[in-house]
């Protein structure tokens, strides 16, 4: 395992200490080799011991749902691809994508608004006209 931290952005670094990858035995393509060699890798991230703000450790605990554990960890597996090497990247990868988006700042709040008086009357003719139409399909009555 390397020793670099990973950046997400906005000068947040994730320190390699926090993180754990085990190798498991992967399903899917590799033929023979599957039952012989554990591609797939299980990165472990524990966000509780990470120096991440706080705001930003529970929008990730949030977004990343099943994949959170209750100890606070997040637990990213990744077996797409048949070596070893690329899937640990690829874990990686989505591990800082997930943390990134929930580094950026929430979106601002929705302003209500009301429709316009225009808008509602339009609305209304638009109803009468339909109900006009539908009312004139019916039976005709002996007047």
């Amino acid at each position: 395992m390397n020793d670099d931290p990973l950046a997400i952005g906005r000068g947040l670094f994730i320190s390699p200490d926090h993180l754990t990858e085990s190798f498991v035995r992967a399903s899917g393509p590799g033929g023979q080799n599957v039952n012989k060699v554990a591609t797939a890798v299980q990165l472990r991230f524990d966000m509780a011991a990470s120096d991440l703000p706080d705001a930003i450790q529970a929008r990730a605990l949030k977004l990343a749902g099943q994949r959170a554990t209750k100890d606070g960890e997040i637990l990213i597996e990744a077996n797409r691809f048949r070596t070893q090497e690329r899937n640990r990247a690829d874990a990686r990868e989505r591990l800082v994508e997930l943390l990134a988006k929930a580094a950026e700042p929430p979106p601002p709040p929705r302003k209500k608004t009301r429709p316009t008086k225009g808008s509602v009357e339009r609305r209304l003719k638009a109803k009468t006209g339909r109900s006009t139409v539908k009312r004139l399909r019916g039976r005709v009555g002996d007047d």
